[in-house]
Formats: structure tokens, C-alpha cells, sequence
């Protein structure tokens, strides 16, 4: 077993591509942390096989931010969205539908999902060495916000891209027994999602840029819960090589 770090700060993004919500802890359950990427909004009309709505196709949809979260059948999910403008506006309502559908230039409607919604796994990490990597070799001082993970992690090593080390093994949470712990499953692939400023929705083709440059596109990792329990910021992050922990 490997001590690489500490938990940073954990986030959840309870809409798919709006604004996450940080948090001091959160339930690590069997479909990621509790609350996360719950509702989504679906492009009515698109049989592509993958309709929802993302950052990559609308960049302004980072600067909506959920907010009110409340306890809705033992997760905590929003009520409201605080638009760009700075209105507040309920979540279900026709007035976000409709002013979603204007950016978009097409309809759109929300979705909930009860075990959520995920590109390729419930749950990402990212060190936030690998991130200030890429800020300094495309000369920029990047925000963490760019990359949506779900954990990040101060490691012990300043090296960039140390996550690639962990697909295959299981990284464990917390000092106390049982720790949550999560298989890491892959690498995560980055896509143009990272250029998109979380405060502006500009976009700076530098930052995918620079990712493609250094590790084939890749930074951070996509991981599947292996044992559910609580996890803090501050927490120890151990891994281990083994695939698999006991549940």
C-alpha cells in the first residue's frame, strides 16, 4: 500500500456541464458520490445515442450554477439554478427550459436520472500536480475548474500525470476501517471541455493543446466504487496495485 496524498476538495456537478457544487464531504455510494450528475438536460430530436447537452457544445452551460440543494430520497439535489444574468430560476421550470433552448438554438428538456449520468465511469480523480503541469507548460495559470473532476488529490509528488500509474490498482480513502475505496478503470481522456474558462465561457485551445502534447490527451482517471462510505476533504489517499480491495 501506497500513501499518495491527501483529498483536496471533493465537488459534485448535480446538473450534466453546469457549475459544480464543492463540498467538505459527501457519501461515496455504488453510482458515484450522492448527488452528482443526477439531472441532465436532453436534446430533443438527437437519436445519436448520446442527447445530452454538454459544455462542448453550449460553453456558457458551465456558468449556471445549481444552488438550494436539499435531501430528495437521501441525496442532496438542487432546486434552483442561478443563470449567468443572476436571476434564480427553479430548476424544473419552463423559464430555464426556454432559456436553454434560445442559447442552443433547438429544444431541450430535463432529465433526471437516478443513478445518474457519466462518460465513462462514476467517478473521476485528478492530482492537482498534473494540473498545475499543464498550466505551466501552456503558460497559463489554470483553474482546477476546468477539468470537473470529483476528487481531487494534493499528492506527495510533484510529478504531472502520476495517475496513469494507478489504472488497474484501487485507491482507498480516509484512516478509518472500512475506507471507501475506488477501482481505477482508465485513464481520462480529455476533450475540449478543459479550454472553457468556468468564469467567463471563453475558450483557450492552448489548454487541450498542451494535455495532447504532454500524455496523449490524458490527465486524471475514471474509477468505479469498489466499497461506499463517506469522504472528506483532508482524507488520506492510499493506493493499492491489486484491482480489487474486500468490500
Amino acid at each position: 500500500m501506497i500513501r499518495v496524498g491527501r483529498v483536496r476538495e471533493i465537488v459534485r456537478y448535480p446538473v450534466k456541464s453546469m457549475a459544480g457544487v464543492a463540498t467538505d464531504s459527501a457519501l461515496l455510494g455504488w453510482h458515484g458520490l450522492a448527488g452528482d450528475r443526477r439531472f441532465a438536460f436532453r436534446r430533443k430530436g438527437d437519436e445519436s445515442g448520446f442527447p445530452w447537452l454538454s459544455a462542448s457544445r453550449m460553453p456558457e452551460l458551465v456558468l449556471y450554477r445549481p444552488e438550494g440543494l436539499e435531501e430528495n430520497g437521501g441525496e442532496p439535489l438542487p432546486t434552483r439554478v442561478r443563470t449567468p444574468a443572476g436571476s434564480s430560476v427553479a430548476l424544473a421550470s419552463a423559464e430555464l427550459e426556454a432559456e436553454i433552448a434560445e442559447r442552443l438554438g433547438s429544444g431541450v428538456e430535463l432529465m433526471r436520472l437516478k443513478h445518474g449520468i457519466f462518460d465513462e465511469a462514476p467517478v473521476s480523480v485528478i492530482a492537482l500536480a498534473t494540473i498545475a503541469g499543464i498550466g505551466r507548460a501552456a503558460g497559463l495559470d489554470l483553474d482546477r475548474r476546468r477539468f470537473r473532476a470529483n476528487v481531487f488529490v494534493e499528492t506527495e509528488s510533484t510529478d504531472p500525470f502520476l495517475e496513469d500509474r494507478w489504472v488497474g490498482g484501487t485507491l482507498l480513502f480516509g484512516d478509518g476501517e472500512p475506507r471507501p475505496a475506488v477501482g481505477v478503470t482508465m485513464c481520462d481522456p480529455r476533450c475540449v471541455m478543459v479550454n472553457i474558462d468556468p468564469d467567463t465561457g471563453a475558450r483557450d485551445s492552448r489548454v487541450f493543446k498542451t494535455i495532447g502534447r504532454l500524455n496523449r490527451a490524458d490527465a486524471g482517471v475514471y474509477a468505479a466504487v469498489v466499497r461506499t462510505g463517506t469522504i472528506r476533504v483532508g482524507d488520506p489517499v492510499e493506493f493499492v496495485q491489486e484491482a480489487a480491495v474486500r468490500r
